[in-house]
Protein backbone atom coordinates (compact mmCIF):
# COMPACT_ATOMS: atom_id res chain seq x y z
CA UNK A 1 0.00 0.00 0.00
CA UNK A 2 1.46 3.41 -0.94
CA UNK A 3 0.00 5.50 1.60
CA UNK A 4 2.26 8.45 0.75
CA UNK A 5 0.34 8.50 -2.84
CA UNK A 6 -2.94 8.41 -1.09
CA UNK A 7 -1.94 11.25 0.80
CA UNK A 8 -1.34 13.29 -2.29
CA UNK A 9 -4.64 12.03 -3.94
CA UNK A 10 -6.49 13.36 -1.06
CA UNK A 11 -5.53 16.83 -2.51
CA UNK A 12 -5.62 15.95 -5.75
CA UNK A 13 -9.07 15.28 -5.55
CA UNK A 14 -10.36 18.22 -3.04
CA UNK A 15 -8.25 20.70 -5.59
CA UNK A 16 -11.05 19.23 -8.05
CA UNK A 17 -13.68 19.60 -5.77
CA UNK A 18 -13.88 15.37 -6.10
CA UNK A 19 -15.56 15.16 -1.98
CA UNK A 20 -17.32 11.90 -3.20
CA UNK A 21 -13.75 10.65 -4.40
CA UNK A 22 -12.55 11.94 -1.29
CA UNK A 23 -14.81 10.47 0.55
CA UNK A 24 -13.97 7.27 -0.60
CA UNK A 25 -10.44 7.42 0.87
CA UNK A 26 -11.85 7.86 4.37
CA UNK A 27 -12.68 4.53 6.29
CA UNK A 28 -16.72 4.89 7.68
CA UNK A 29 -15.39 5.68 11.38
CA UNK A 30 -13.11 8.17 10.47
CA UNK A 31 -11.88 10.71 13.40
CA UNK A 32 -10.68 14.14 13.02
CA UNK A 33 -8.68 15.05 15.85
CA UNK A 34 -8.17 18.47 14.70
CA UNK A 35 -10.26 20.87 16.32
CA UNK A 36 -12.75 22.46 14.04
CA UNK A 37 -15.02 24.61 15.56
CA UNK A 38 -19.05 24.31 14.22
CA UNK A 39 -17.34 20.67 12.18
CA UNK A 40 -18.37 17.09 13.76
CA UNK A 41 -14.91 15.13 13.82
CA UNK A 42 -15.85 12.92 11.46
CA UNK A 43 -16.18 11.57 7.92
CA UNK A 44 -18.63 13.64 7.46
CA UNK A 45 -17.40 17.13 9.71
CA UNK A 46 -14.35 16.76 7.20
CA UNK A 47 -15.99 16.91 4.05
CA UNK A 48 -17.81 19.64 4.90
CA UNK A 49 -15.73 21.62 6.08
CA UNK A 50 -14.24 21.28 2.88
CA UNK A 51 -17.27 22.25 0.95
CA UNK A 52 -16.96 25.35 3.47
CA UNK A 53 -13.26 26.47 2.30
CA UNK A 54 -14.10 25.71 -1.56
CA UNK A 55 -17.26 27.64 -1.56
CA UNK A 56 -15.19 30.84 0.36
CA UNK A 57 -11.51 29.57 -1.47
CA UNK A 58 -13.22 28.92 -5.42
CA UNK A 59 -9.23 28.45 -6.27
CA UNK A 60 -8.06 26.59 -3.22
CA UNK A 61 -5.02 24.76 -4.02
CA UNK A 62 -3.36 22.48 -1.05
CA UNK A 63 0.21 21.39 -2.76
CA UNK A 64 1.95 18.54 -0.88
CA UNK A 65 5.73 19.46 -0.65
CA UNK A 66 7.03 16.79 2.20
CA UNK A 67 5.36 13.23 2.22
CA UNK A 68 6.79 11.06 5.11
CA UNK A 69 5.58 8.01 5.58
CA UNK A 70 6.43 5.91 9.04
CA UNK A 71 4.36 2.62 9.24
CA UNK A 72 0.53 3.19 8.63
CA UNK A 73 0.92 7.28 9.09
CA UNK A 74 1.71 9.80 6.85
CA UNK A 75 2.84 13.35 7.82
CA UNK A 76 2.32 16.15 4.88
CA UNK A 77 3.63 19.56 4.88
CA UNK A 78 1.23 21.66 2.65
CA UNK A 79 1.30 24.73 1.27
CA UNK A 80 -2.64 25.84 1.34
CA UNK A 81 -3.19 28.69 -1.42
CA UNK A 82 -6.35 30.85 -2.87
CA UNK A 83 -8.44 33.53 -3.23
CA UNK A 84 -11.24 34.40 -0.72
CA UNK A 85 -14.32 35.20 -3.31
CA UNK A 86 -16.61 34.38 -0.71
CA UNK A 87 -18.03 33.91 2.68
CA UNK A 88 -16.01 32.53 5.39
CA UNK A 89 -16.60 32.24 8.95
CA UNK A 90 -18.73 35.16 9.02
CA UNK A 91 -16.30 37.29 6.99
CA UNK A 92 -17.56 38.76 3.50
CA UNK A 93 -15.26 38.17 0.43
CA UNK A 94 -12.15 40.38 0.59
CA UNK A 95 -10.77 39.47 -2.95
CA UNK A 96 -7.77 39.04 -1.20
CA UNK A 97 -5.26 35.61 -1.42
CA UNK A 98 -3.97 33.77 1.41
CA UNK A 99 -0.77 31.62 1.05
CA UNK A 100 -0.49 29.34 4.55
CA UNK A 101 1.62 26.12 5.83
CA UNK A 102 -0.08 23.29 7.34
CA UNK A 103 0.83 19.86 8.62
CA UNK A 104 -1.54 16.63 8.61
CA UNK A 105 -0.88 13.65 9.66
CA UNK A 106 -2.81 10.46 8.52
CA UNK A 107 -3.23 7.40 10.32
CA UNK A 108 -4.03 4.60 7.64
CA UNK A 109 -5.82 1.11 8.54
CA UNK A 110 -4.94 -2.59 7.03
CA UNK A 111 -7.48 -1.12 4.12
CA UNK A 112 -5.49 1.30 3.07
CA UNK A 113 -8.26 3.62 4.39
CA UNK A 114 -7.63 6.42 6.94
CA UNK A 115 -8.80 6.62 10.13
CA UNK A 116 -7.28 9.28 11.58
CA UNK A 117 -6.54 12.33 11.27
CA UNK A 118 -4.44 15.11 13.06
CA UNK A 119 -3.57 18.62 11.49
CA UNK A 120 -2.32 21.85 12.16
CA UNK A 121 -2.13 25.28 10.35
CA UNK A 122 -1.00 28.52 10.56
CA UNK A 123 -4.31 30.40 11.17
CA UNK A 124 -2.69 33.03 12.29
CA UNK A 125 -1.20 33.91 9.25
CA UNK A 126 -4.15 33.43 6.98
CA UNK A 127 -6.01 35.48 9.23
CA UNK A 128 -3.68 38.08 8.71
CA UNK A 129 -3.96 38.00 5.14
CA UNK A 130 -7.41 38.39 5.19
CA UNK A 131 -7.31 42.01 6.77
CA UNK A 132 -9.13 40.83 9.85
CA UNK A 133 -6.69 41.27 12.19
CA UNK A 134 -3.60 42.99 11.85
CA UNK A 135 -0.27 41.73 10.52
CA UNK A 136 1.87 44.42 12.26
CA UNK A 137 0.61 44.51 16.24
CA UNK A 138 0.73 48.16 17.46
CA UNK A 139 3.71 48.69 19.89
Amino acid sequence: MDHAATVRRFYDLINAGDFDGFADLLADDFVEHEEIPGFEPSKAGVIEMFRMYLAAFPDLRLEAEDVLVDGDKVVARVRATGTHQGEFLGMPATGKSVDVQLIDITRFGDDALAREHWGVFDSLAMLQQLGAIPANPPG
